[in-house]
This record gives C-alpha cells, structure tokens and sequence, in this order.
C-alpha cells in the first residue's frame, strides 16, 4: 500500500503494480467498496501493465472525511482520481471504473479528457435505476451482524442472492472477504464510513440530474461497458442507448450478474483483455 495526499490533504490509499509501455490502467471502484474488488484483475493485468488501483477517500485504507456532505461527493472523488495521475506523473491513464467509479470516469471526461487513454464501464451508464438505488439504501452504512466470515458470507448471500444466482459458498466467502473489514478476533465490520449513508440518502431523495451530457464527454476517448444481465442499476435499455450514441463502444451483457460483475468471470477479462489491445 501507498499513499498521497489528495488537494485538501486528505491521505489516500493505493495500489500501485506491475510496469509496460501502454498506458497505466487506473481501477475506480464502487459507491462502499475499495481496491479490493480488483485484486484478481490487477494480477493478471500487471504481466503486461501497470495497474493502479485507489481507495476513494473514507473507503478502505484512505481517510475518512471531515463533512461527509462535502467530501464524499463525485466531483471530489473525480478530482482525487485525477490526483493521483498527477502525484505518479501520468499523463494518461485507462480507467476500469465499477459503478460509483465509473460515474467518477464520467466526470474525468467533462473535466480531465485529455487524461483518458480509454474507459471501461463496470455495470454503469447514465441512467442509475431507482430500484437499484432504492436497494443500496437498505444496507448502506449499517454495521453487519454476523460474528465471522461464514456468517458474513451467509448475510451477503440473504442481500444480493438474486444479483448472483450461481454464486457458491466459496464464491460468498470470498466476496465477504473482499466487503468486509474483518477485526484481529475475525469480527466483521464496515470497511468503509459509515457516514457515507447521509450524501448518498440526500441524492436518492433529490431529483436525478441528466448524466448524457457527462456520457457524450466520451467522444473520442475508447469506450468500453460491461452490463450484469440481472442489473437493478444499468438497464438494457440505457445501454441500447448508449450503443446506439456511441456505435464504437464495445460492450457486452454478463448472464447470472447483477450489480455488479466482479470482473474476475473468464469472459470478462477476455473482453477487457480484447479492449486493452486497442488503448496505447
């Protein structure tokens, strides 16, 4: 683990692996999760590419915020993400952005394009579907109840078992693993803040702003977008959209994935693999 200090001070944590001529790949992950998510992706990556990957502040290793309302909020995120290249010197990087991370790459386009050498979408368009949203609500920032990683396991199975119907047990503890921090007694606990919940309530219960124009911000910069079949958050339809807008995009649909695909499925890194050969 590294760390940097973000514009305000704020120290971030990051992941910094592997070396190659192309340009680095930069992972963003989602809303409550942390660089975790692409420890299997980055190992394979990192034979031929240097892999970043960030823990967005008050997720993970990175520092909790001083207001929640002010710094848990994407221009902040985006603006950290883009502090990043500038403390390693990147000029370009491809960003590999699940969910919250993507709408972070959405906003490197509107601000920073220049900085984009290609983006992936991981289950993340511009239309964020309220059922989808509705369902975060439930459990964002409450502390879970089990006692160890079985039972961490078993609860995440209860909460996301449609989003992941062939999931086995194996595939839970590992996904428990990788969701929860686990105390020296093994108890299970939020590895992000838990005042995350209060910004994100907040938009939930305010209008949704029109992300398209964030979308078209992409012209140029190689496009990519993965979608779980079973999304409660990227619909079919808002990725025929985005197709047809954007007829170079490649992108595929994931059967037995909801929210989100956890980007370590044979096919899917096959299809980021394939993308990769196309970036510089």
């Amino acid at each position: 683990m590294k760390t940097f200090a973000a514009a305000d001070g704020r120290k971030l944590a990051y992941d910094d692996e592997g070396q190659g001529e192309a340009a680095p790949v930069l992972c963003l992950p989602g809303l409550t999760r942390d660089a975790r998510d692409f420890e299997a992706l980055s190992a394979h990556l990192s034979s031929s590419r240097r892999v970043l990957r960030l823990d967005a502040r008050g997720r993970g290793r990175s520092a909790h915020a001083a207001d929640p309302m002010v710094e848990y909020t994407l221009p902040v995120e985006t603006g950290d993400a883009i502090a990043l290249l500038d403390h390693l010197g990147i000029e370009k990087a491809v960003v590999i952005g699940t969910s919250r991370g993507g709408l972070q790459a959405m906003g490197m386009a509107a601000s920073a394009k220049d900085r984009l050498a290609g983006v992936v979408l991981n289950d993340i368009g511009p239309v964020v579907e309220r059922a989808g949203l509705e369902s975060i609500i439930g459990y964002i920032g409450v502390e879970p109840k089990a006692s160890d990683l079985d039972g961490a396991a078993r609860s995440l199975s209860r909460t996301l078992g449609d989003q992941y119907p062939d999931l086995d047990d194996e595939g839970w503890r590992e996904m428990a693993r990788r969701t929860f921090h686990f105390d020296k007694d093994g108890r299970p606990g939020l590895s992000y803040d838990a005042r995350l919940r209060e910004p994100v309530v907040a938009v939930f219960q305010g209008p949704q702003g029109d992300l398209w124009p964030f979308f078209e911000k992409f012209e140029g910069v190689p496009l990519a977008c993965i979608r779980g079949a079973l999304s409660n958050i990227l619909s079919a339809e808002t990725l025929e959209e985005m197709a047809r807008r954007r007829p170079d995009m490649a992108h595929m649909t994931l059967p037995n994935r909801g929210h989100v695909p956890l980007l370590t499925e044979p096919e899917v890194v096959t299809f980021i693999d394939g993308f990769l050969a196309n970036c510089p």
